[in-house]
């Protein structure tokens, strides 16, 4: 009975999260009447989000080069490691890296924010006065994190790639001007297609889960703390597997 039952209530969330999506693509068109929530938000979501994604693409950087280095080494293919560094940090360990810490930061943001006001009820005094909270609060979030977000990957794509950089000059003796020939004739363009489309999915699916839970928050601070868990957990898994559907299957039919 457990079973049937977290399956049966897994089923209802997603036909209220299904329900929410279609009500953000229908009311997409009010986002000119609230601009200046979207900018906040792209504030809140971007501005305040450089460090941390920096300091991930950084230390990322560093780790690639790293691992990447040492092995290259043992076969006398160390030159190769701009090259790998580029690919994988543009193609992939850059916009997951970034998808997964503001997974964490946006998301869990988006739920208490929202779910605070539902347990506050001033979702209800919105609606009160006219005022669609879908419109008012989960749009604005959207759109600012889908235009937050591939900066947002480019910054910890070019963080990592420099830091590898100077890991492979300290560590390995590779001349910078030959990292960066071999980092940037290794691009061909649906590399860049595929790192920089990824971030719009990962953007509009963080926020959209993370806004999911905060509406739906019940029970108190406890349901709250558990919806803002659940938003982070859910955001990430979500990225992971976007992931996974743009390297298997987007790249091969690409």
């Amino acid at each position: 009975m457990t079973i049937v039952y977290s399956f049966t209530k897994l089923l209802s969330e997603l036909q209220d999260y299904t329900f929410l999506v279609l009500n953000v693509f229908q009311g997409t068109s009010s986002f000119v009447n609230y601009r200046d929530d979207t900018i906040k938000e792209m504030y809140s979501i971007g501005a305040k989000a450089f460090l941390l994604v920096m300091l991930g693409g950084l230390f990322v950087g560093v780790i690639v080069a790293i691992e990447t280095g040492h092995q290259l080494e043992k076969f006398g293919a160390k030159t190769l490691i701009g090259r790998t560094i580029s690919l994988g940090m543009i193609r992939e360990v850059g916009p997951i890296i970034t998808g997964l810490l503001l997974a964490a930061r946006t998301g869990a943001k988006n739920a208490s924010e929202i779910g605070a006001m539902k347990l506050s009820e001033q979702i209800e005094a919105l609606r009160a006065f006219g005022t669609n909270p879908i419109h008012k609060l989960v749009i604005p979030r959207i759109i600012a994190a889908q235009i937050m977000f591939l900066p947002l990957t480019l910054i910890a794509d070019m963080t990592g790639i420099i830091s590898g950089m100077f890991v492979t000059k300290l560590t390995f003796n590779i001349d910078p001007a030959y990292f960066w020939n071999s980092a940037i004739s290794a691009l061909e363009m649906k590399d860049l297609l595929v790192g920089f489309i990824k971030p719009f999915f990962f953007g509009f699916t963080i926020a959209s889960i993370s806004c999911y839970f905060g509406l739906s928050t019940e029970g108190g601070t406890t349901g709250l703390g558990k919806n803002t868990i659940n938003a982070v957990v859910f955001s990430s898994v979500s990225v992971l597997i976007i992931d996974f559907i743009f390297t298997k299957v987007v790249w091969e039919l690409m």
